[in-house]
């Protein structure tokens, strides 16, 4: 079982949502945070209010430079990375193409703009980070868990075909990363895990139209939103267990999707 206290995560997008909730379980458990993020006023307000052992970065995840950046800033600070949890991600809803009602005839697409913008995040975006981090990790012998964010959305969501293809990729990651790791020997140091999460109650989310949300809400066994601080103790205990490698772990109160995704 490996230990929190005393071990080092990097955070993307970890100045809100499920990251930040991630930041400050880790450091009740008594570890150190880098969060990362693209908007520098906004960990500037989240290190204000996780408080100390914290540490924050302005990357891009979309370009090489800023996420080698990170990773080195992280070694030369803490002088470990134990967890590394790519969280950065957006979506851009919409349906790849739109009939009209009446005529039949296609009135609308999805921009390849939109396509491309959260393929760019979701999956470049995480593949770099993840590549940088786990360079440093066995270049300085580091032990810890690489761990994704997948999504039900994973099993395909009607108007998410950019969105779920991430979140489709983040789910296959994990084993392809544990069986290159298992050819070098590093798979007994260094785990990778995703987690897929149903319908979260983020603010965003929490403030959406009351019969919007109850649509929802009737799709989900348990009745209810997933807290993210549930999600963040999941992360937390598959940390903490190192027989827990490759996989993905839904984390939904039993929902599962309709044929009308």
């Amino acid at each position: 079982m490996l230990d929190i206290k005393g071990s080092v995560a990097v955070i993307t997008g970890g100045s809100g949502g499920i990251g930040m909730t991630l930041a400050q379980k880790w450091l009740e458990s008594g570890g150190k945070v880098v969060i990362a993020d693209i908007d520098e006023s906004a960990l500037a307000a989240a290190k204000q209010q996780l408080g100390r052992d914290v540490e924050t970065f302005v990357c891009n995840v979309t370009k090489e430079e800023d996420n080698a950046a990170l990773a080195a800033y992280v070694m030369e600070k803490m002088g470990a990375i134990n967890l590394v949890a790519p969280f950065a991600g957006i979506i851009k809803d919409g349906m790849m193409v739109s009939p009209d009602k009446e005529t039949g005839k296609v009135t609308k697409k999805m921009p390849l703009m939109d396509f491309q913008k959260v393929l760019d995040i979701n999956l470049t975006g995480v593949f770099l980070t993840v590549r940088e981090c786990a360079e440093q990790m066995i270049n300085n012998n580091c032990k810890g868990l690489i761990c994704l964010v997948s999504s039900t959305g994973s099993l395909g969501t009607a108007g998410q075909i950019n969105y779920s293809s991430t979140k489709a990729a983040m789910s296959v990651m994990p084993k392809v990363i544990t069986a290159e790791f298992f050819r070098r020997g590093l798979a007994d140091k260094i785990r990778c895990v995703a987690v897929a999460p149903g319908y979260v109650g983020t603010a965003m989310v929490k403030n959406m139209n009351q019969k919007a949300l109850d649509k929802i809400l009737a799709d989900v066994p348990i009745g209810r939103l997933i807290e993210p601080e549930e999600v963040a103790t999941l992360v937390c205990d598959i940390y903490r267990n190192e027989a827990l490698a490759g996989e993905t772990y839904f984390i939904h109160g039993g929902l599962r999707l309709g044929s009308k995704g």
